[in-house]
């Protein structure tokens, strides 16, 4: 591979890690208002990030990047890497005295935007510690939004090129130039998170915990500043107000800027908007049918917490309001099987996502059809436009991928000791980024505290597999890809 690509990524890798340098300074100055000595930490941590990532991008100074499908595996790679280390330093230098596994967990499990914790006592923990976990689920989401949207159609990722038909700026450019994209982004993620602040202060909140929610609600991760998450609360009102906005932010960022910025009802007409919407309402009434029957919870209750916890799940951010795992075996089924599925492409959601759904569903029937009548045209289809066989082969295969990596983390995980629920759950929340799991380890009412270093480290990078859309990550162990 040409030398300038490994330059100009370092050199794009080091520059972002200067931003998140200046980034540490949010949290110091909050450590300082709140009188807590942690402050000291994140002043001494952004001294030495900064220092050696300007170092960095000044020794690998260069012309502009040769951008090409290398340098875009490349780059994505390197920059969760760095990113997913310099967001550990913090923690690794805190008062919580957490070692590297677990300082790199919860700073993959925040940059991922998994919503995953080994911090327990979260009540007390230091307020820059908390907003630090928060700002890096809101960067993430930053980041994982313009990978769909800019980086991930170029490199064809897991049926990602078929993002450009479905947001319909392909056909109806609602924007001449990627800047201007860009700019309207910005302004609807910033947007949308001080509206969601404001909410959440306005039901009951401190505004400590309104801003620290927002940024974790609209990046779809999932940390909160309670051991209880939202049950600390206890109020519908912020339930319905959380499914609201993590609905939103699972749907494609792409249509929200189109139809928030030009107004344009059409914009939402994308089959996978239909499909995530019908099944987190299917989902949702029959857990509140069944929590009703079983356990005797008024009716109104039932609904708000169990939309919550559907939307929670589906759309990855992985908050809590009660142990849903306590309410019956049929949610803790609908619970586990909901993990593999997530929100919207183009989201800040993980999971497999809906419209690779719909592409094999109507792969499927296709198929089942050529049986039929042999002779026939028939073509796989994604609304009004027609699937071609490339993408359906990159979706199966990263179906077929994530399946894979699935058995082979669980079966790791059981060869260190863990149960079979503990592992398949802890795995499988891990690479769809949805935090919590099933089970009394890993469930909503537990943590990864009391999990190995070793399972940490599994567990890590499974998030990051999963965040990168598993083939990402995978094509550059490949021999081929370092060859010139």
């Amino acid at each position: 591979m040409n030398a300038t690509i490994y330059r100009s990524a370092i050199n794009i890798a080091a520059t972002c890690g200067m931003y998140l340098a200046a980034a540490m300074l949010v949290p110091a100055f909050v450590d300082v208002y709140y009188g807590h000595k942690d402050w000291q930490v994140f002043l001494l941590s952004s001294a030495l990030v900064g220092g050696l990532s300007m170092i960095t991008a000044a020794a690998t100074r260069a012309g502009p990047p040769p951008f090409n499908k290398k340098m875009g595996f490349l780059l994505v790679n390197l920059l969760w890497l760095v990113f997913s280390l310099v967001g550990a330093v913090p923690f690794m230098m805190s008062s919580l005295d957490m070692d590297f596994a677990k300082a790199l967990f919860e700073s993959v499990s925040a940059i991922t935007t998994t919503g995953s914790t080994v911090i327990s006592g979260l009540d007390n923990a230091p307020p820059g510690i908390l907003l630090w976990r928060s700002l890096l689920h809101w960067l993430g989401g930053i980041g994982i939004v313009a990978l769909g949207l800019f980086v991930m159609p170029y490199l064809r990722v897991g049926g990602m090129s078929f993002f450009k038909m479905e947001s319909s700026d392909t056909n109806d450019k609602p924007f001449a130039r990627i800047a201007s994209f860009t700019r309207a982004f910005v302004l609807v993620y910033v947007g949308i998170t001080v509206v969601c602040a404001i909410t959440y202060a306005a039901l009951g909140m401190s505004r400590f915990d309104a801003v620290n929610h927002a940024m974790a609600t609209v990046a779809t991760g999932g940390f909160s500043t309670h051991d209880a998450s939202f049950g600390y609360f206890n109020s519908l009102s912020l339930l319905w107000a959380g499914t609201f906005f993590m609905t939103l932010c699972s749907l494609p960022f792409s249509i929200l800027i189109v139809f928030l910025v030009r107004g344009r009802l059409d914009a939402l007409r994308d089959p996978q908007i239909g499909v995530f919407l019908s099944y987190l309402v299917l989902f949702s009434i029959a857990m509140a049918i069944y929590h009703r029957m079983q356990n005797g919870v008024p009716f109104h209750e039932a609904l708000a917490h169990a939309f919550f916890t559907v939307s929670t799940i589906l759309s990855t951010t992985g908050f809590a309001s009660e142990d849903y795992t306590l309410w019956g075996p049929f949610v803790v089924a609908m619970a586990f099987f909901m993990t593999f599925m997530g929100g919207c492409s183009g989201s800040t959601a993980g999971g497999m996502k809906a419209y690779r759904f719909i592409i094999i569903f109507n792969s499927i029937r296709t198929g089942l059809y050529k049986l039929i009548y042999p002779n026939g045209i028939h073509t796989v289809r994604y609304g009004r436009m027609t699937v071609d066989p490339d993408v359906q082969r990159t979706v199966f295969l990263f179906f077929a991928t994530y399946l894979m990596l699935w058995v082979f983390g669980s079966v790791a995980m059981a060869a260190m000791g863990y149960d079979l629920v503990t592992s398949v759950s802890a795995v499988i929340t891990a690479l769809s980024n949805v935090g919590p799991g099933v089970g009394p380890i890993v469930g909503p009412a537990g943590n990864f505290s009391t999990i190995s270093d070793p399972a940490l480290y599994l567990l890590s990078l499974m998030m990051l597999l999963g965040r990168l859309e598993v083939l990402t990550v995978l094509v550059i162990l490949t021999p081929l890809f370092w060859k010139s």
